[in-house]
């Protein structure tokens, strides 16, 4: 006497439909990285100064790196101090709100910051924030 439940093989056990997860999967990582803030890092390693208390900067800004020997980097490449309005501007024209933040390196002249500072107050930077390194 054969039990009805016996006459399934395994071949006939009802599977699940993956193709909608497949789906939703893909539309989770697309809307993912449409959200993403992409941020171009200055380009070049600073020695920052130490500070006893940090405060988060904002995720969407634009970073500027002032060097040790005084020069001046967005994205990877030189800019110069005459060059940072040339930077700064076209970014702006997208989002006016966009903070500049200055990357100064310990060993960095002043005065090179404060021109890179004006610069970009002249280009109509709103906020400009000079980071240090948090103990």
């Amino acid at each position: 006497m054969r039990r009805s439940g016996s006459s399934y093989s395994e071949s006939d056990e009802p599977k699940p439909d993956l193709s909608p997860m497949i789906d939703c999967v893909f539309i989770l990582l697309i809307f993912f990285i449409v959200t993403t803030v992409f941020q171009k890092p200055p380009g070049v390693e600073v020695t920052r100064a130490q500070a006893s208390q940090g405060v988060r900067l904002e995720k969407n800004s634009i970073l500027i790196a002032v060097t040790a020997e005084n020069k001046v980097f967005h994205g990877g490449q030189e800019v110069g101090v005459g060059g940072v309005q040339n930077v700064v501007r076209p970014m702006l024209l997208e989002d006016e709100e966009l903070p500049v933040i200055i990357q100064a390196d310990t060993n960095a002249f002043r005065g090179v910051v404060s021109d890179v500072e004006k610069q970009c107050l002249l280009a109509g930077v709103k906020r400009t924030k000079l980071t240090a390194a948090t103990q």
